[in-house]
């Protein structure tokens, strides 16, 4: 075991422990990445809690999917080169052979669910062992704490690449956490003609204008009803309805967040009449990913913001607190192994 190797592992809900880490030397077309930083998202508390959907965890577990590293060892088959280079990863472990992984939607694999962090070993460890085939790679000057934003930042490229937002075209944000500020960014990139945010939290004014939005309202504001493209980010049946309300009649909604179980949805009379166009985006596909990473490199994307705290593992707890204290001061929590 390295010395000073350590990994955090959830043995049940409610139930974690600090265990010594042996990093998995990695075989063929792995690679074994030293971990830079870990974020805590609401599905990491999740696994902690328990009420994760059935299927979607495995206990005994090691969480961790939002991270950044730099690839330290490989396995046979994978090129050289990789070694040393800074990276980000994919958490969907898919099979790349049935007939979504070939057209690309590497999120519907139908030999089914496993994921990084959830079914499979996280980053919440020194070490994380992954096949290679899911790293992207990053600058050489690219900032790691910044990187490890990159997943949830993925996960909202994908809404964006289904909102397909052409430039003039009204836009509009409901959730103001971290995935609505990456998605504040993303289309305010494509030149929209207006960029509303609409939130519960009034002190994301001034982060959303910096960040690109035009306007900021609360859902008890007088609200607009002609908007061409609205992504969903807040995570409740509430604000699904609430963003399907700013369309246009043929407006586009893309929804990103997950209600409790048997929340009631939007009105289906609604969407036909109005004819409205809804997607949904569950992770993020490689294209999204390849997007993401992109647009970082170029310098477009800036995480560094929405990054409050940065605790070492042992305070995982307390992290995991931190994030669900809806406290407005908290914003993304980051573990540093």
């Amino acid at each position: 075991m390295t010395a000073g190797a350590v990994a955090v592992v959830v043995e049940a809900p409610g139930a974690h422990r600090l265990t010594g880490h042996e990093p998995r030397q990695p075989a063929a077309g792995e690679a074994l990445v030293r971990v830079h930083a870990v974020g805590i998202c609401g599905s990491d508390r999740e696994v902690y809690q328990g009420n994760r959907p059935e299927g979607y965890v495995r206990y005994p577990l090691t969480p961790g999917h939002e991270w950044s590293g730099t690839v330290a060892a490989i396995g046979a088959g994978v090129p050289a080169a990789l070694v040393g280079r800074k990276v980000v990863g994919e958490g969907f472990r898919n099979c790349q052979v049935c007939d979504r992984c070939h057209a690309g939607e590497t999120t519907l694999c139908t030999a089914g669910y496993e994921e990084t962090g959830f079914t499979q070993p996280g980053a919440m460890a020194t070490t994380l062992t992954l096949p290679a085939r899911l790293l992207h790679t990053l600058p050489d000057d690219a900032d790691l704490t910044a990187a490890a934003l990159l997943e949830p930042a993925a996960c909202v490229a994908a809404a964006a690449l289904k909102a397909n937002a052409r430039p003039g075209e009204r836009v509009a944000v409901v959730g103001t956490g971290t995935l609505g500020m990456f998605a504040v960014q993303f289309l305010s990139a494509g030149s929209p003609a207006e960029l509303l945010v609409v939130g519960t939290r009034p002190d994301r004014a001034e982060l959303s204008r910096t960040f690109g939005a035009d306007d900021f309202r609360t859902r008890d504001q007088e609200l607009p009803a002609d908007f061409d493209v609205v992504i969903e980010t807040a995570g409740s049946a509430s604000a699904a309805r609430t963003a399907a309300a700013l369309l246009r009649r043929g407006g586009r909604l893309v929804l990103t967040g997950i209600p409790a179980p048997g929340a009631d949805g939007l009105d289906p009379t609604d969407l036909v009449v109005r004819q409205l166009e809804v997607h949904t985006v569950f992770g993020a596909a490689p294209d999204a990913w390849a997007h993401t990473v992109r647009v970082f490199a170029a310098g477009l994307l800036d995480p560094l913001p929405l990054v409050s705290h940065e605790l070492p593992l042992d305070e995982f707890p307390r992290a995991i607190e931190l994030v669900g204290s809806g406290d407005p001061k908290v914003g993304k929590v980051l573990l540093r192994p």
